[in-house]
């Protein structure tokens, strides 16, 4: 029962960004942008984060740090996809092209100010947000060891937004012009919704839970921050295109991305796995293979939405 319970852990840390940051994706495209600067909206949520956190632990530390850590990280995510948004609705511009550009412009950006700050480039932080056990949930045999011990705030915080993102883009107003102008922008506009609102508001939501799952990625992993998160914008497209931008596929292929990732990253702490004449390397390429294989099955049945990736014009039919 321990090594069940040190996997499924550890498939948390993994699951809950890739989770957010899909999340983020669907509000994105479901609006009609194609939104593949994911990975760079992390880098910056996760340097604005960090730093934020770096320079304030000597005041604060816990969970209040980390819930500040979070806003920080968001708001910086979400105001740095607005210079997509400007590009791919204002401007008509390729969006892939758009999104490319951001992801080359994040890292450079956040290694460049932190050696200009620091003259390194790593930004060290002291981990306080570990929760060893919740009080009284811990203590529930078997549930408790598995999602109620060595945990962090972001489990519980990744799982609301999920909830709240689900009902959202399923039974508001908001939702269902969100939906509309990823199907028909046309007909929305007939109808008086301003589409570039719409639009805007779907890849500001984006920005902000990438730029939170940027941050929520480092913190489990690491105690100090290279700008990067490794590719993991990326694998979340990945969860976006399996899950059919749907919120519950969504849910489902971050558990199936996360159980990946975590027996290439921990096998070695797993008996019968570490036991096996297997190569590191080859753990090492099972979440990637698994993407490749899971998209060419994925792709026959996928539904983007019909207006993904089109500029919309005003009038236009």
């Amino acid at each position: 029962m321990n090594v069940l319970y040190f996997i499924v852990q550890q498939m948390m840390y993994f699951a809950i960004p890739l989770l957010i940051v899909a999340l983020g994706g669907m509000f994105s495209e479901r609006s009609g942008i194609i939104n593949i600067a994911l990975e760079g909206i992390m880098v910056m949520g996760g340097f604005s984060g960090v730093l934020l956190i770096h320079n304030l632990e000597g005041q604060m530390s816990g969970q209040g740090l980390f819930l500040l850590g979070i806003l920080v990280a968001g708001l910086a995510g979400g105001v740095f996809s607005l210079l997509h948004a400007y590009a791919s609705i204002n401007l008509g511009a390729d969006q892939t092209i758009s999104g490319t550009a951001l992801n080359l412009f994040a890292p450079a950006f956040a290694i460049f100010t932190t050696r200009a700050i620091q003259r390194v480039q790593q930004i060290h932080f002291t981990n306080t947000f570990f929760i060893e056990k919740v009080p009284l949930l811990g203590d529930i045999p078997v549930l408790g060891a598995l999602f109620f011990q060595k945990t962090y705030l972001s489990t519980y915080l990744g799982l609301l937004i999920f909830l709240i993102a689900s009902f959202v883009i399923k039974h508001t107003r908001f939702g269902l012009r969100l939906r509309a102008c990823g199907e028909h922008p046309q007909a929305a506009d007939s109808v008086g919704v301003n589409v570039y609102r719409i639009r805007y508001a779907g890849v500001f939501i984006s920005g902000v839970f990438a730029g939170i799952g940027g941050l929520i990625f480092v913190i489990p992993n690491s105690v100090y921050y290279n700008p990067t998160v490794n590719g993991y914008g990326f694998l979340a497209l990945a969860v976006l295109i399996f899950g059919n931008w749907r919120s519950w596929g969504i849910f489902w292929a971050a558990l199936f991305f996360s159980i990946m990732k975590t027996f290439a990253s921990v096998y070695s702490g797993v008996p019968f796995l570490r036991n096996l004449p297997i190569p590191q390397d080859i753990y090492n390429m099972i979440p990637y293979i698994a993407t490749l294989a899971v998209l060419a099955i994925a792709a026959k049945h996928s539904q983007a939405p019909r207006a993904e990736g089109i500029p919309f014009e005003k009038g236009s039919r």
